[in-house]
């Protein structure tokens, strides 16, 4: 049996993603932001709004689409970094937390405002 590259994987979706939010006026802020054990994916900036964006990407559905599988714990490491880059940038607009789910074959789906 052939081991799955996650990791591959992940960063083709990642790259996937930022195109797609590129493509919706979205800038690239950051990316792979790192705080204590949390981790933003993509930092993405429209106007005054800064967007943190966990990126899901899987194989196929056989266990769900991939926005499910960022449970509570992922979101609160997300926020925690979120709140350290807000407070080393001095970021004094809005705030967003948003999931770009991509399966390949399949539309990519942005869910704006998905926790927090």
């Amino acid at each position: 049996m052939a081991k799955i590259d996650r990791k591959g994987i992940g960063d083709t979706g990642e790259l996937r993603a930022a195109d797609f939010l590129s493509r919706k006026g979205y800038a690239l802020i950051g990316a792979h932001y790192r705080y204590r054990r949390g981790e933003i994916d993509l930092i993405v900036q429209k106007e005054d709004l800064l967007v943190f964006v966990e990126v899901k990407t899987r194989n196929n559905l056989h266990y769900g689409p991939p926005e499910q599988f960022v449970s509570r714990a992922q979101q609160t490491l997300i926020i925690q970094a979120a709140d350290a880059y807000i407070m080393e940038n001095d970021w004094q607009g809005r705030i967003r937390f948003d999931i770009v789910a991509i399966v390949p074959g399949k539309e990519i789906v942005h869910f704006e405002d998905a926790f927090y």
